[in-house]
């Protein structure tokens, strides 16, 4: 499906001929949403790294390149709805090109997350007295490692087209959404370490508020886990999250 090393005019269903025009612009659309959605996750990387040592002006390059996601998140969806209106795909294509409709939204959607961390970064440090890091909640930490890691591991999913993989990081949100949950007692106990502390509340909602930001990344990466699904088998598995993790 999205296997950029391999060669267009060798896939599809006319494999050992050319594709024609349609085939190729869909294969051209794909290799496009694998880069927005490398942009899309080094955004959030770089979010966190700015965020560890309170980095102001990382934070602010991070806001300013959500500018360039939004670009393409327009462009691509213009080639995708001109595809489907002039060329009236079928069968896998048109499942393709709806998985990249919505794949192509959650990633700006994710950009969105990220900047949303970003812009925390320089309210933390002015709430803070010296304007050092604070010590950041054990949770908060393995939030920030998790979510960039189920990212990158979608998108092996997503180039492999391996449903295997797919379903098992659709199951792996309940352990997104268990961290976000002890964040949120840990966060409580960060504030009530510091009893009396305005800057102490302030920054334990702030702290909260980047868990929430991190919990609904992970939201949307198992929601493009589950179009991988879609797309290799026209299974729809929105609402069988639960079974999956059952399973996995």
């Amino acid at each position: 499906m999205f296997n950029e090393s391999s060669n267009p005019s060798q896939s599809g269903p006319n494999a050992g001929g050319p594709l024609d025009t349609t085939e190729r612009r869909i294969f051209a659309l794909k290799r496009r949403l694998i880069r927005e959605a490398t942009l899309a996750i080094s955004m959030l990387e770089a979010a966190l790294a700015a965020l560890w040592t309170l980095d102001a002006e990382a934070a602010r390059a991070v806001r300013l390149s959500d500018d360039n996601i939004d670009l393409e998140e327009v462009q691509i969806e213009q080639q995708a709805y001109e595809l489907l209106a002039l060329h009236h795909p079928f069968g896998r294509d048109f499942r393709v090109l709806v998985f990249i409709l919505k794949v192509n939204a959650e990633l700006e959607r994710t950009a969105d997350h990220a900047s949303g961390i970003a812009k925390q970064v320089a309210k933390i440090r002015d709430a803070l007295p010296d304007g050092a890091p604070p010590q950041w909640p054990t949770a908060l930490r393995e939030l920030a490692e998790r979510v960039p890691a189920l990212c990158h591991e979608l998108m092996r999913a997503v180039l492999d087209e391996n449903i295997d993989a797919a379903r098992r990081l659709v199951a792996a949100d309940s352990i997104i959404d268990q961290l976000e949950k002890r964040l949120f007692e840990e966060t409580q106990d960060y504030i009530r370490s510091r009893a009396g502390s305005d800057a102490a509340i302030t920054v334990g909602m702030l702290i909260y508020r980047i868990g929430r930001e991190l919990e609904r990344v992970g939201d949307l990466m198992a929601g493009v886990a589950e179009d991988v699904v879609y797309v290799a088998t026209g299974e729809i598995i929105r609402h069988e999250k639960r079974r999956i993790r059952k399973t996995a």
